[in-house]
């Protein structure tokens, strides 16, 4: 039986349970805490270590992990707190929850994927920065707007010079490393030859679905919350949503299906039939968002530049 091993992440521990020991523990989440860790795993043979996604705090952890060759895989918490109510189990402690993680994966068995590695990760730290900084200078724009003072408008045009030289300092940032890189410079080429799909949408595919090319096409929009599913009861039938997913890649294939469907021929065309077919916009849109991820996964995948015909 495979030894699995469930963590709940906090910001200075990790708890963890295994399974079918039933064995709890915990150690600091600092490198000398992941360090014994990684010496009580060993000592174990665990087959499987799972973690919860806890906004960052899991990433040191899940790498240190993976680079010492266990095979790990990061949980979504929602999915393991619907878990945890369908076996009724309301108490919630960080021993607890350990021992829940444990539990779902072993009865889900989710797909275990290769951890991004170090460059990889800082290539998507600069890609959230940069977002942030857009975040920044969008709500300064909407200040200007808003300012009724000379002395104001004088400020706010300040730091969105300065804001926009930083971006600029990032894009440089992001376009050096993919030269540097001949894997991203290859990736970039391919995604960006689909019209559409700008530098921007190509980075940030690149940082945060490093699985693209590796999937089948419903796997692929499952993972980006593209997948969509229908709410039933009897002979009752919901609407179809979608859900879930990595939201920073559905927000810039959003703005790519809008440029796809204006100015690719093939999904403009498949826009068009949708809403001929009477399909509200936003659910073509969708639907245009969900082909154009599976055609670019099936253009990474097979390492093949666009061709419309």
């Amino acid at each position: 039986m495979d030894v699995i091993v469930g963590i709940d992440v906090s910001k200075d521990r990790l708890d963890g349970h295994v399974l079918p020991a039933g064995e709890s523990f915990f150690v600091g989440n600092d490198h000398g805490g992941i360090d014994a860790l990684i010496v009580r795993l060993s000592q174990m043979k665990a087959d499987v270590v799972a973690l919860e996604a806890t906004g960052g705090y899991e990433m040191l952890a899940a790498a240190a992990l993976s680079s010492a060759g266990f095979a790990v895989v990061v949980v979504n918490p929602a999915q393991v707190r619907s878990y945890a109510n369908a076996l009724g189990r309301r108490a919630k402690t960080d021993p607890i929850d350990a021992a829940v993680i444990a539990a779902f994966v072993g009865a889900t068995r989710p797909q275990i994927r290769p951890l991004r590695d170090e460059e990889s990760q800082a290539f998507s730290a600069i890609v959230s920065r940069r977002r942030q900084i857009v975040q920044m200078i969008t709500a300064e724009e909407n200040r200007a707007r808003m300012a009724q003072t000379k002395e104001t408008h004088k400020s706010i045009r300040r730091l969105l010079a300065a804001l926009r030289r930083e971006l600029e300092s990032l894009d440089d940032d992001l376009d050096g490393r993919i030269r540097t890189s001949p894997l991203w410079r290859v990736r970039a080429a391919l995604l960006t030859s689909v019209p559409g799909v700008g530098p921007t949408t190509a980075r940030t595919l690149m940082a945060e679905m490093p699985e693209l090319g590796t999937l089948d096409r419903r796997q692929i929009a499952s993972l980006a919350g593209l997948a969509p599913f229908t709410r039933q009861s009897g002979k009752w039938r919901g609407k179809s949503f979608i859900g879930g997913g990595r939201g920073k890649v559905r927000a810039v294939l959003f703005m790519a299906a809008l440029v796809a469907a204006r100015h690719n021929p093939v999904l403009k065309a498949f826009r068009d039939r949708l809403v001929q077919a009477g399909k509200p916009k936003i659910v073509a849109i969708v639907a245009t968002m969900r082909k154009l991820l599976t055609i670019l996964n099936a253009i990474i995948r097979d390492s093949k530049p666009w061709k419309s015909a």
